[in-house]
């Protein structure tokens, strides 16, 4: 069984995958049906549809932060204090 911390960030990982293919899907459907629609092509909603994608990648921005402080702080660690080399 694996630890609750791991199964986290799995599911963090798998979600950010889902939400790029998501993406990409979404451009391929406005690619094709703004082809078959000319001008009638609804483009405000698909604009609202990238923007609600946005809102859920920067939710799991947040919650990764927040998990990686949960693992930081059950080890021992203050997460302001670690500071990662480029």
């Amino acid at each position: 069984m694996e630890s609750p911390e791991k199964e986290g960030r799995k599911a963090l990982n798998r979600l950010r995958r889902s939400l790029e293919k998501c993406g990409r899907e979404v451009d391929a459907l406005e690619g094709s049906i703004r082809h078959a629609e000319g001008e009638d092509f609804p483009a405000e909603e698909y604009e609202a549809v990238r923007g609600k994608l946005q809102e859920i990648a920067e939710f799991l921005e947040e919650e990764g932060a927040r998990l990686e402080a949960k693992v930081l702080e059950r080890g021992g660690l203050e997460p302001g204090r670690l500071k990662r080399s480029s």
